[in-house]
């Protein structure tokens, strides 16, 4: 098990830059770990970055390529999504969350419902 807490957000001009970060506790270093946003008045989130356990491959939704990057350090259980260039569409909820297990495929990182652990979220706002 795995308990998530995330920081960093606020508010950011548009063209600047954020930095969020997921403290973790528990076997974090066992964990896929994964980005996902709930944009205003929406239920869902949406996908926008995970990290294997190992950093070893990461993904992006379209939408945040080239401008935002994850990174991890197992030795201080921490994750952070460095947002670049942020837009309007960017703004909303963070939350970081774990998925345990192996799966190699593309959906098992994008998928909301297949990870098993989940943070509070903190709050990014953009003004234009």
């Amino acid at each position: 098990q795995v308990q998530l807490v995330e920081s960093g957000g606020g508010l950011v001009q548009a063209g600047g830059s954020l930095r969020l970060s997921c403290a973790g506790s528990g076997r974090f270093g066992d964990y896929t770990m994964g980005w996902f946003r709930q944009a205003p008045g929406k239920e869902e989130r949406d996908f926008v970055a995970a990290i294997t356990y190992n950093s070893d491959t990461t993904y992006y939704s379209d939408s945040v390529k080239g401008r935002f990057t994850i990174s991890r350090d197992n030795a201080e259980s921490t994750v952070w999504l460095q947002m670049n260039d942020v837009r309007p569409g960017d703004a909303g909820v963070y939350s970081c969350a774990a998925r345990g297990g192996y799966c190699a495929e593309s959906w098992c990182y994008t998928t909301e419902r297949i990870y098993d652990y989940w943070g509070q979220g903190t709050q990014v706002t953009v003004s234009s």
